[in-house]
């Protein structure tokens, strides 16, 4: 009972999240936050209350070689975690979406499961079924793809390293 109230939360709040202010708050209001909060409460705490697993991603710059420490929303699939590289729909892939195609090794914060984990870009039948996966969880990605419309966004796999 209590997940399905939780579920019809969720599904209230997609045209709220997905609404062009909304993702301004999260991507520059909530981000700053959690990069901090998660990491520090061992994933028990986000700014999402959680409504939606976020994880922080901790990856190196492509170009500076600085670590940095971005919140994602994430989907489960067996062992792997799965983002989408969808940045609100922004015409132009997120800065950490390029990290990870050129520094793959990445650490993740989330509740019970921080480590290493290895990112991969998926492609084909593997980036549709995992696209299926995670708009699944946020049905908000598919209004992100129409306003990306001059890109196909990126789905990424983290597999735990070995």
């Amino acid at each position: 009972m209590e997940k399905d109230r939780a579920n019809a939360l969720e599904r209230a709040l997609v045209p709220l999240v997905s609404s062009r202010a909304g993702s301004w708050f999260f991507l520059h209001i909530a981000n700053p936050i959690d990069k901090r909060l998660i990491p520090a409460t061992n994933g028990r705490l986000s700014i999402a209350l959680g409504l939606l697993p976020i994880l922080v991603m901790e990856h190196r710059g492509a170009k500076s070689g600085q670590l940095r420490r971005t919140p994602l929303l994430y989907a489960r699939d067996g062992d792997d975690l799965v983002l989408i590289a969808s940045s609100g729909g922004a015409p132009k892939h997120p800065a950490w979406y390029h990290n990870l195609r050129a520094n793959p090794e990445v650490k993740v914060f989330l509740r019970g499961r921080t480590g290493e984990y290895r990112a991969r870009v998926a492609q084909g039948d593997e980036r549709e079924r995992l696209w299926k996966i995670a708009t699944t969880l946020n049905p908000g990605y598919d209004i992100y793809a129409k306003r990306a419309s001059n890109r196909q966004i990126p789905v990424v796999a983290l597999s735990p390293a070995a």
